[in-house]
């Protein structure tokens, strides 16, 4: 079996593939402060329940935009598995033309995410991708990267807002019963929210209008599913579509 991982700056995603099937998967929470032995009985407790033994695993694929996370993570992987992973970064053939000014400037999680998705669909994209961070990456017909946008996430977004406003508290964020809000936790719920549409539209508009195509447009990440909903350029949520790219890019580089 294949374990993919992919190390976010919120949360780092496990998943366990039997060919091509995803067969269990976890989110955890990011910890830089965690040690190489610490994750390993992390992982061998999730494994356990799940009635996985490390023996199980005969390859590792690491995604990670947490360089301090990339090293404990080999360690695991060394020091438990017995054999090193693959990381995603200079050397991984990717089979996707990166058309950037400096492609090694690419997170690894948006490569993945390109690669996953023109996989899937064959024609040009735009993938949103909701982490700590929302990008917009572009891909076009000829299943080349070509570059795309940056913005601070909904829970950044929210809080800053927080710390930033004194009076101000923390709220969840949900889609809110109304815009006109009657009190404070609804107006900050439908500014975030509503806001945060409006930007995703907006950007999604202007990348389809500058690439002068009609992409198809996938969300993906652990916020996708409350946004798209509301969109009116979403048109698809691709959950596992980060770790399908790991599992896709394994194969092309297992026998390299």
């Amino acid at each position: 079996m294949l374990l993919v991982i992919d190390v976010g700056n919120s949360n780092i995603v496990l998943g366990i593939y039997d060919g091509e099937r995803l067969i269990r998967d976890w989110r955890i929470s990011t910890d830089k402060a965690k040690t190489t032995d610490e994750y390993a009985i992390l992982v061998h407790e999730l494994f356990r329940i799940a009635g996985i033994g490390f023996a199980d695993i005969h390859a590792i694929i690491i995604s990670s935009v947490v360089p301090t996370l990339t090293g404990v993570l080999e360690k695991l992987s060394v020091g438990y598995f017995g054999f090193r992973p693959y990381v995603i970064g200079p050397g991984i053939k990717t089979g996707m033309p990166i058309l950037y000014d400096n492609p090694k400037e690419v997170g690894a999680d948006r490569i993945v995410n390109a690669v996953a998705g023109y996989e899937k669909y064959h024609t040009s994209l735009i993938i949103v991708d909701f982490g700590t961070a929302t990008t917009f990456d572009y891909v076009n017909r000829k299943g080349e990267y070509c570059g795309g946008a940056i913005a601070p996430g909904l829970m950044i977004s929210m809080e800053a807002l927080f710390q930033k406003a004194s009076k101000l508290p923390r709220v969840e964020i949900v889609c809110p019963p109304a815009v006109i809000a009657k009190n404070t936790v609804n107006s900050m719920q439908a500014g975030i929210f509503y806001g945060y549409v409006g930007l995703v539209d907006e950007i999604v508009n202007r990348m389809r209008k500058e690439s002068k195509d009609t992409p198809r447009v996938i969300a993906t990440g652990g916020l996708a599913s409350l946004i798209t909903p509301e969109s009116k350029t979403i048109e698809a949520i691709e959950e596992y579509l980060t770790l399908e790219g790991l599992r896709i890019l394994y194969h092309r580089n297992k026998d390299h």
